[in-house]
């Protein structure tokens, strides 16, 4: 009976692992060839990568040793003091001319002129190929998927696994009607993960597509992409969302880039501009945006500090940076009021509404 036991414990070991093993590969999406017939004609495609407009240099093996070092000696440097507090989330019968609710790092969903989009929805604990390794959330998700109301549209910024999850994705097959909006290549990832064709629409940079009276228009970031070993085979990007009265700018994942003030020329000024604030790092800093970089992306792409409001993203949910839990809001609130910029930082799950005075609740104070 003893040996039974063992030899029982020893299957289901080696099933756990072969069915970790199956969801991770699984995760990491569509190799190479499944990517580029889709990517190919692109004019922002070279010699089997895209590029971006500005030049940046994003971490190369040869940080590896500094880079090992500093997460071993962090301890827990990022991580919030206290719990994170949590908003009951409201989602009104209809939505709003200009309203937003923050679930976490890039997740937004957003109301623009009745319409609602969803950005880089991630619902999953670790943002990994495996839910047993990689970045943990920092505090839950402030409401389940299945509550979520009926949107009209998900937009993806790029497949970095804390903006594409997988999991989340097969959920919202599921559970919405909506079309996946995104950059070209990530349709591969979409294509291996089962969503129908007919819901998704790659674009490239200068595209857009209307979704009812929204138009989605797809336009550049400074980033890269990768969730294998092959990287920047799929495209990433910013986003611009506008309706009939209303426009807003989502930033995804960006450094500063000189990009923006032709965008601010082309689509601006903005109602609402979704800004990276956090995961900044001198070893990265090309593509990941400090708290001034994000106020002066702001200004760049309104033409005037005092247009609009700039909400923070891409902070305070996963710790994939160096700084402290609070740094980035902390230095936000300092770069804004230097500025004279207007800002609007929810707790997760929190919606606000931006035709109503702005809440002034500083709800990260002690939590660093």
């Amino acid at each position: 009976m003893a040996w039974a036991g063992v030899g029982a414990a020893v299957a289901a070991s080696v099933a756990s692992g072969v069915l970790a093993a199956w969801e991770a590969y699984r995760a990491i999406g569509a190799p190479r060839s499944r990517i580029r017939p889709y990517v190919a004609g692109s004019p922002n495609f070279s010699n089997g990568t895209f590029r971006n407009t500005d030049p940046a240099v994003p971490f190369s093996p040869r940080q590896a040793p500094d880079l090992f070092f500093s997460i071993v000696l962090r301890g827990n440097t990022g991580a919030p003091a206290r719990q994170v507090p949590l908003a009951v989330p409201l989602a009104p019968a209809s939505a709003g001319e200009l309203a937003a609710a923050w679930f976490g790092h890039s997740s937004v969903l957003v109301e623009v002129d009745g319409h609602r989009v969803l950005t880089d929805p991630v619902w999953s604990e670790r943002v990994s190929p495996s839910q047993r390794l990689g970045p943990r959330r920092m505090h839950p998700v402030p409401v389940k998927i299945s509550q979520l109301p009926q949107v009209d549209a998900v937009v993806i910024s790029h497949d970095h696994y804390d903006h594409l999850d997988q999991r989340t994705i097969s959920d919202l097959v599921r559970l919405q009607a909506a079309p996946f909006v995104v950059p070209l290549g990530i349709g591969g990832h979409l294509r291996r993960w089962g969503v129908p064709e007919r819901r998704i629409i790659e674009l490239d940079w200068g595209e857009e597509t209307a979704v009812g009276e929204l138009t989605i228009s797809c336009a550049p970031a400074r980033h890269f992409s990768g969730r294998g070993i092959s990287r920047n085979v799929t495209l990433w990007a910013s986003w611009v969302l506008r309706g009939p009265r209303r426009s807003v700018f989502f930033g995804g994942d960006s450094g500063y880039t000189d990009s923006f003030a032709d965008l601010g020329n082309r689509h601006g000024p903005f109602d609402l501009t979704l800004l990276p604030i956090g995961a900044y790092s001198d070893q990265w800093p090309d593509v990941h945006m400090t708290p001034e970089e994000a106020v002066q992306t702001h200004c760049v792409l309104n033409g005037t500090p005092s247009a609009g409001v700039m909400m923070p993203i891409h902070w305070g949910t996963f710790n994939l940076g160096f700084h402290s839990w609070m740094e980035p809001i902390v230095r936000l609130t300092r770069a804004k009021e230097a500025q004279g910029v207007r800002t609007a930082a929810p707790m997760p799950g929190q919606r606000i509404d931006f035709l109503k005075p702005l809440p002034r609740n500083e709800w990260w104070l002690g939590l660093a």
